[in-house]
């Protein structure tokens, strides 16, 4: 073998690619766990089909994993990839146009014979290993298949039980390209197949030759180094959205001393916070997952009702479901958290693809004037911060709150530094007290200056009082058909939502100008490539800033004095311009939509393109 030559790089993105059953997810994700260890910032995008086993060898089956792992501050999974790992042609034919010129395609040429050649719509004459159409490329053809079964070949597994561990080869082969340890995913297998001793030893032993067939081959002669990344110091973790979402909730479960409730129903990409709770019982956490979404809803009232944390969890179709309910909440005044996880819609849509249509659904969407809070979380670490401000604000205003997160964000990964508990901010909770005999009579409606009234326990002597759907008399809470009072409780109940703009931060510019010729202001999952974007155009000397916004109802009170101080105002979306609406509305801003609903995210070169668009 000739001498092996080590590359120092900035940052890399490699996207693993393959059929849904090849394990593409599990190997990005291992890969990513290992990239953290080693102390590299980094960001993933996971994107998989909607189907448990979609169609084999088709393009409606590929599954991908991309991560962009680098020494510097990463912000995106990255536009085009350094590295496409493709186990079948369908996966090279998908994700062929998002590899950059030179890139490295590491190939499995088992999944390049004449049956994956027709699934994949490719005429057999047009084989891309062989017909030369990848000369611009760097590519490095294996039959992985047939190496994992003759490591395997002693192993008493059957073909199929083989076949399933080909992608611990390539994670061997990637760990070897990029000096990465395998000491991670080693305990990962021993921990996952420790009661199948067999299918334990056969994954190791694959990743191992992985390893060894990088090292042995002069195919890969040539290795690559990324430092770890200069971050403050602390004590970090990869994170998913999902995740961080579920931590959020349980850290304000904690600071605020009440138990936590979460009553959903399963739904994609939402699912994984209910996962998530449920394994944090020892922290006085009860979840539930009820027969639909409307009975997931009232259960997590009635534990607000019975002085809970109350949260419960969807995406759009589910929020649908949730909406007269919502309306209850909002009525009965009553501390809740709606976690939507949004999706491409409308109806099933693609549920499996990221979008930010539910914006509008949040704000407006139930019947009569129904006004709550609505917050978005930007990245994956992020949804802890959201989700925990969403319970602050839920409990401390008395009033339902939305906390927005969406597939790419949730399902996405970056490294997270585990806060202090001084750094959370305080969650001050006081229930109603009880009242003797002679005391005034107890007044449900009596507002504090926040406009929030008291929250009153079931059982607490003295303090029983009506609940329901149908509008309340002020102070009393008795039901009243009296006009004049259902007018005044409709602007008390906007009044309470636009009060809370006293209690959240101002809004700052994320980087760029104060004042210039154009604000991309953005929200949601977009931040990563919006971040970078702006990066891009502010090198290039363009007079440009970005601002994302995370608290969307109110919001912040200087928006206004901020959306002033530029001339053109762009708002990238993804879906067909919802945040611009509401922007032209309330502040009476030209601003420009741009939008994507294509299920993906944002490439950050896609804004850049866009904005000098506009300012040419």
């Amino acid at each position: 073998m000739s001498q092996v030559l080590d590359t120092e790089l900035e940052s890399v993105v490699i996207r693993f690619a393959g059929d849904s059953g090849d394990g593409m997810q599990l190997t990005g994700t291992q890969f990513t766990n290992a990239a953290a260890l080693f102390g590299n910032d980094l960001a993933t995008f996971p994107d998989f089909p909607a189907e448990i086993r979609a169609p084999q060898g088709t393009l409606a089956g590929v599954s991908g994993f991309q991560i962009h792992f680098g020494s510097t501050a990463i912000h995106t999974p990255g536009d085009q990839s350094d590295v496409l790992v493709a186990m079948n042609v369908a996966a090279l034919k998908a994700n062929i146009k998002n590899l950059k010129k030179g890139g490295v395609i590491i190939a499995n040429s088992d999944g390049f014979d004449s049956k994956n050649m027709r699934l994949a719509n490719v005429p057999d004459d047009q084989n891309p290993l062989t017909d030369g159409s990848l000369s611009t490329y760097d590519l490095k053809t294996i039959d992985v298949t047939k190496i994992t079964r003759a490591a395997l070949q002693d192993s008493g597994l059957g073909v199929k039980e083989i076949d399933r561990c080909k992608n611990m080869f390539v994670l061997g082969l990637i760990y070897f390209m990029y000096h990465r340890s395998m000491e991670s995913s080693i305990a990962f297998i021993k921990s996952k197949f420790k009661k199948n001793e067999s299918v334990m030893n056969a994954n190791l032993k694959v990743l191992q030759a992985g390893w060894s067939y990088g090292e042995t081959t002069e195919m890969f002669a040539n290795r690559f180094k990324v430092a770890p990344a200069k971050m403050e110091a602390g004590i970090y973790r990869s994170v998913m959205g999902n995740e961080a979402t579920a931590l959020g909730l349980v850290a304000a479960a904690q600071k605020s001393g009440l138990s936590l409730f979460y009553g959903t129903y399963p739904i994609t990409p939402a699912t994984d916070v209910l996962h998530e709770l449920s394994k944090h019982k020892h922290f006085n956490i009860k979840t539930y997952q009820a027969e639909d979404e409307i009975a997931g809803i009232c259960s997590a009232i009635g534990a607000a009702f019975g002085g809970s944390l109350a949260v419960t969890g969807s995406s759009g179709p589910g929020i649908a479901l949730k909406t007269e309910a919502i309306g209850l909440a909002t009525m009965l005044e009553m501390p809740l958290v709606i976690v939507n996880v949004q999706r491409a819609g409308p109806s099933t849509g693609l549920p499996t693809k990221t979008e930010q249509a539910d914006l509008l659904q949040a704000i407006y969407g139930r019947n009569g004037e129904c006004p709550v809070i609505v917050l978005a979380a930007q990245s994956p670490s992020d949804c802890f911060n959201l989700a925990y401000e969403a319970c602050r604000l839920a409990l401390t205003h008395m009033i339902p709150v939305f906390f927005l997160s969406d597939g790419y964000i949730a399902n996405g990964s970056e490294p997270w530094k585990f806060p202090s508990t001084a750094d959370l901010k305080d969650i001050n909770v006081s229930f109603a007290k009880e009242k003797a005999e002679g005391d005034d009579k107890f007044m449900p409606y009596q507002r504090d200056e926040k406009l929030a009234r008291p929250w009153a326990i079931p059982g607490t002597k003295g303090l029983e009082h009506r609940i329901g759907g149908l509008e309340k008399q002020n102070i009393t809470g008795n039901i009243s058909y009296d006009p004049a009072n259902h007018e005044f409780m409709v602007k008390l109940r906007q009044e309470r939502v636009d009060l809370v703009a006293n209690y959240i931060p101002d809004q700052t510019i994320d980087s760029g100008f104060e004042k210039g010729d154009l604000l991309i202001l953005g929200w949601g999952g977009t931040y990563g490539a919006l971040k970078t974007a702006t990066g891009k155009l502010l090198d290039e000397g363009y007079k440009v800033a970005h601002a994302h916004v995370r608290y969307l109802s109110p919001f912040p009170k200087n928006l206004g004095e901020i959306l002033a101080n530029y001339k053109t105002v762009v708002v990238p979306e993804l879906n067909n311009g919802q945040l611009v609406k509401i922007i032209r509305d309330k502040y009476f801003v030209d601003a420009i939509p741009y939008n994507k609903i294509q299920g993906q995210p944002f490439m950050s070169q896609e804004v850049v393109t866009k904005i000098k668009e506009i300012l040419s």
